[in-house]
């Protein structure tokens, strides 16, 4: 059995999907579909059921796939394990990020990891929390940072840090609040609103606080559902409405008075962020040395805040 093939055999039974497989292994499609036929050929029966988009493992395909991880494994331990030895490790990792944490706390753990894995390389990709979850579900990484919790068997969420949300508003809506003053909620529900787009994790958040009120995301005057936090800062900074963003998004701006901050009163728009990763996917060693790496800094990072 060729190795390659036995990679995409692999990819194929995780994503469900030969064109997504082919995506995430730089490949084309007819050579998925080639090394698959290859595969079957060669063990002489039908590994893959094909039905119209619906792929999913044949009884053989399914006792393939147990031998097909540790072979696939072994021979990543091995070239990892020598590459140690040789004190050059390599490799790509990717990481599946919503927003806040793709820009105020994964630099630091990527800059700490590369300070000891210096020829390893990365991706990050950034999408809202719904999407990050699906992704590691999917099979197309296998562990992201999120700002939202979605329930899963498959997934472990292990808590990062904490945040919370701030109303931040044009400098002249509030012209007798001071920054970091607290606004009633009325205040704010009868502004023209910007807000994040469903499934991310900030919206999230906000659905939940305002149904404890009995409030629907449908009674506020949504002016626009936008993905990019910059362009909301931008269009709240030149009065178009109000909006709701991290804490620790907002920081330099207010600083720089590009306008104002307010925490909103009789709520909790307190939230965490968290490090999330399939539980029961066999991870390669470098993914693996990564998770592991995420898990100490994790563990090392709230030893210090609780002193």
């Amino acid at each position: 059995m060729d190795l390659r093939q036995l990679e995409t055999f692999i990819e194929v039974a995780n994503l469900k999907s030969f064109s997504r497989a082919a995506k995430k292994l730089y490949i084309t499609q007819p050579t998925v579909t080639n090394h698959i036929q290859n595969l079957e050929k060669e063990l002489e029966t039908i590994l893959i059921n094909r039905s119209g988009k619906n792929i999913s493992l044949t009884d053989a395909g399914s006792l393939l796939y147990k031998y097909a991880i540790n072979i696939v494994n072994s021979c990543e331990a091995a070239k990892f394990d020598l590459a140690s030895y040789k004190g050059c490790i390599q490799g790509h990792i990717y990481v599946y990020s919503s927003s806040v944490p793709r820009k105020y706390i994964l630099p630091n753990i990527i800059k700490n990891f590369l300070q000891q894995y210096p020829d390893v390389s990365f991706t990050l990709a950034d999408s809202d929390s719904k999407s990050v979850i699906n992704s590691i579900i999917r099979g197309d990484t296998d562990f992201g940072i999120v700002g939202a919790k979605y329930p899963s068997n498959n997934l472990n969420y292990i808590k990062l840090i904490e945040d919370r949300l701030l109303v931040i508003a044009p400098k002249n809506y509030y012209d007798s609040k001071p920054n970091y003053s607290y606004l009633p909620l009325e205040d704010i529900l009868n502004k023209k609103i910007l807000l994040r787009e469903k499934g991310s994790g900030t919206r999230s958040l906000l659905e939940k606080v305002l149904k404890k009120k009995e409030i629907s995301i449908d009674d506020l005057n949504i002016k626009a559902f936008i993905e990019d936090p910059e362009t909301i800062k931008e269009l709240v900074h030149l009065g178009v409405g109000i909006s709701f963003l991290s804490e620790r998004a907002i920081a330099d701006d207010i600083n720089l008075g590009k306008y104002k901050a307010y925490y909103v009163d009789e709520v909790d728009l307190s939230r965490k962020f968290y490090f999330v990763y399939h539980n029961k996917r066999q991870l390669s060693p470098l993914n693996e040395t990564f998770k592991t790496f995420v898990l100490d800094y994790i563990n090392e990072f709230s030893t210090k805040t609780s002193i």
